[in-house]
């Protein structure tokens, strides 16, 4: 087991599906080497991204399975607990911490709205059943449930508990959660288009999606934010935004599939109920990305 030292920047990573519509391993074990060559922190499946949604459970662990067996160079693997009970969610994180998993990335539960006292139980009891370090996330726009600063005051008395991907869309959230706990819980950035905000208020790391195409310039930018070279990273953000921009809305899973596809590291291919975009939301990625590929930088 690798130790996770939360910082830096951990793709989201999509799931490679065949035509056919079974996991793509050849195509899984490409991409990763992809993603270590440029130089990412950490790794992440499972999660919206990797479509946790439509896999099955035995799916979901052979993908922990083979990712904890490929060598890594010493980057931690997160997987994604996603589930809509509490019982579920503690036998999945018991199966993937004996699959292999460093650590968890826990949402509240799916589906079902839990309130404050709920939602806390939830996550406490979770927590309880493994020993593997756990980074919150906290996206109250897609789930409807709000992890406050308040909350994650709380929950940072449980050693287990060492991360948030911060994914409100309310930078003010950052330094509310900064003020509570701290360097007790490292803060990740889990929007893209709010990358450079987040760094600038305090967070460490950043749990992104387009670096799923793009993990040079990603990683770069984590780099100059961390360095304190604020006018090249705005001029590297200025250039990414348009991308980073189709990390948002409720396409943003074959938005960032297709730029992955488009330029050589993957397929479109998602797993019903999505569909691939029509040819008109296609054609509009498309020509994001031409216009963004005739300025790229040199990284």
């Amino acid at each position: 087991m690798t130790d996770v030292q939360w910082r830096g920047v951990f793709p989201a990573l999509t799931t490679k599906f065949t035509a056919s519509d079974e996991i793509d391993w050849a195509a899984m074990e490409r991409h990763l080497e992809f993603q270590l060559e440029a130089g990412v922190h950490g790794l992440i499946i499972l999660g919206s991204l990797g479509e946790t949604s439509t896999l099955r459970p035995a799916e979901k662990l052979a993908l922990v399975k083979f990712f904890s067996q490929m060598d890594r160079s010493g980057r931690p693997l997160l997987a994604c607990v996603a589930e809509c009970s509490t019982r579920d969610a503690k036998e999945f994180a018991v199966a993937a911490e004996q699959a292999g998993a460093d650590g968890l990335m826990l949402l509240p539960p799916m589906r079902y709205h839990s309130d404050g006292r709920e939602t806390m139980i939830f996550l406490n009891e979770v927590a309880s059943a493994t020993s593997l370090p756990i980074m919150l996330y906290n996206n109250p726009v897609a789930y409807g449930i709000d992890i406050s600063p308040d909350d994650i005051a709380r929950l940072a008395e449980n050693p287990k508990f060492q991360a948030v991907k911060e994914s409100s869309m309310d930078t003010r959230r950052i330094p509310e959660i900064r003020k509570r706990v701290g360097d007790r819980m490292a803060i990740f950035c889990g929007v893209d288009d709010l990358a450079f905000e987040c760094f600038a208020l305090g967070a460490v790391g950043w749990v992104a999606g387009l670096v799923d195409a793009f993990p040079r310039e990603t990683v770069r930018l984590w780099k100059l934010t961390q360095a304190g070279r604020w006018d090249e990273a705005r001029e590297l953000y200025q250039w990414f935004l348009p991308l980073l921009h189709l990390d948002v809305g409720p396409k943003f899973i074959q938005q960032i599939k297709l730029v992955e596809a488009l330029v050589g590291v993957g397929s479109a291919k998602v797993r019903a109920p999505r569909l691939q975009l029509t040819e008109k939301e296609a054609s509009a990625v498309e020509n994001t990305l031409n216009h963004v590929l005739e300025n790229r930088p040199q990284v």
